[in-house]
């Protein structure tokens, strides 16, 4: 099994708008410093990225990739590569706890890259902790900067309506 890098952040913002910036794809050149550009290129029944290209540049890892998403629920999405320049293997995931009722969220990033030249291990992890602290930092601070963020589409819940 694949090693991964995991961190978390609290946002003082409910999760619903933290979840609104993570799904807002076409402005995260915006705020996350290493993606250039990016590109829907496909959205599930409920309005949802389900593929995304991504121009990326991480100081050690440039590349220009597509990444497919997986929503789960109204609080967690994942992602796994689909085809990359430079990357054998990107998966990761975004799962959001409400804190303090609601009021504040714990967003926890988890992070697998491999690359397709030869890289140690050791610096592989360093650069999945640079991408995942940079990530985190730069949600939240676009979270809590950003007095109305776009909606997230309505994610059906257990009795088939929106939530």
């Amino acid at each position: 099994m694949a090693e991964h890098t995991r961190s978390s952040i609290t946002i003082e913002a409910a999760p619903e708008a933290v979840m609104a910036v993570i799904a807002d794809f076409d402005r995260y050149p915006e705020w996350t410093g290493e993606v250039k550009e990016a590109e829907v290129l496909g959205r599930d029944d409920a309005g949802r990225a389900e593929q995304v290209r991504l121009v990326l540049d991480a100081g050690a890892i440039k590349d220009d990739h597509t990444l497919a998403y997986r929503w789960i629920g109204a609080n967690e999405v994942q992602w796994s590569l689909v085809k990359s320049q430079m990357l054998r293997a990107l998966d990761g995931s975004y799962a959001l706890a409400p804190v303090d009722g609601g009021t504040r969220t714990e967003v926890t990033y988890q992070l697998t890259v491999d690359v397709k030249i030869p890289m140690l291990g050791m610096i592989k992890r360093k650069a999945e902790k640079v991408i995942i602290d940079r990530a985190l930092a730069g949600l939240k601070k676009r979270v809590e900067s950003d007095p109305a963020p776009a909606a997230a589409p309505a994610v059906p819940d257990d009795t088939g309506t929106s939530a």
